[in-house]
């Protein structure tokens, strides 16, 4: 089974779930989010975030494709780049950290690892930028959809406490998680093998939705 992990950009954004591909949750601000569905004009909104934080800031996803077929993806921006962030009850993500937006598996390819291998992916990124952390809101309930219409973008809580992250402010319904990664990884040359040993005691992540 051959395993290939590359940046999401403009022209494999089109590989993405349809629910996700033309899903602007993040990307915007509550009332813009909803115009923009109300128009059917999501599709061109996400493309033009896209577009504006590859040309601002750098990669800000990453796909996985098991023998050329796409099953699994990251996005991840600093919180500058994300206004749906704002909103939340346990806001502001912290300056020093990099938001982890929402991620997704094919339920066929999960409990192999490939949500690790994409949490690790964004962690080696964060890591080369600077940024001291990662942080995620969470999701209280685990379900898939989490009984909202597009609460399911929002990881699930016990997705990210198995994956290493720490509430930093709780929340019945959205708690605000924290990985630090200064403190947990040795700055030494071998950068993968400590993130190997930080996610690989875990249970395997990719078993937890929507991973």
């Amino acid at each position: 089974m051959g395993r290939q992990l590359v940046p999401l950009t403009l022209d494999n954004l089109s590989d993405l779930p349809s629910r996700c591909r033309d899903c602007v949750f993040w990307e915007l601000d509550p009332v813009s989010g909803e115009s923009a569905v109300r128009s059917g004009q999501s599709v061109l909104e996400k493309e033009a975030w896209i577009s504006v934080v590859l040309l601002e800031w750098g990669t800000c996803g990453r796909v996985v494709y098991v023998d050329r077929r796409p099953v699994g993806y990251v996005l991840y921006a600093p919180p500058a780049y994300v206004p749906r962030s704002r909103a939340f009850p346990t806001s502001p993500v912290s300056a020093d950290a990099v938001q982890l937006m929402t991620g997704w598996v094919s339920p066929g390819c999960r409990s192999r690892g490939l949500g690790r291998t994409l949490v690790q992916a964004v962690a080696k990124d964060v890591l080369g930028r600077g940024f001291r952390a990662i942080e995620a809101f969470g999701a209280e309930g685990g379900t898939d959809q989490l009984g909202g219409e597009q609460r399911g973008c929002v990881l699930p809580t016990g997705y990210l406490l198995a994956a290493g992250f720490e509430v930093v402010r709780p929340h019945p319904a959205f708690p605000r998680l924290r990985l630090e990664l200064k403190s947990t990884v040795s700055w030494r040359a071998d950068v993968e093998l400590a993130l190997d040993r930080l996610l690989g005691g875990t249970r395997p992540i990719t078993a937890l939705r929507p991973f």
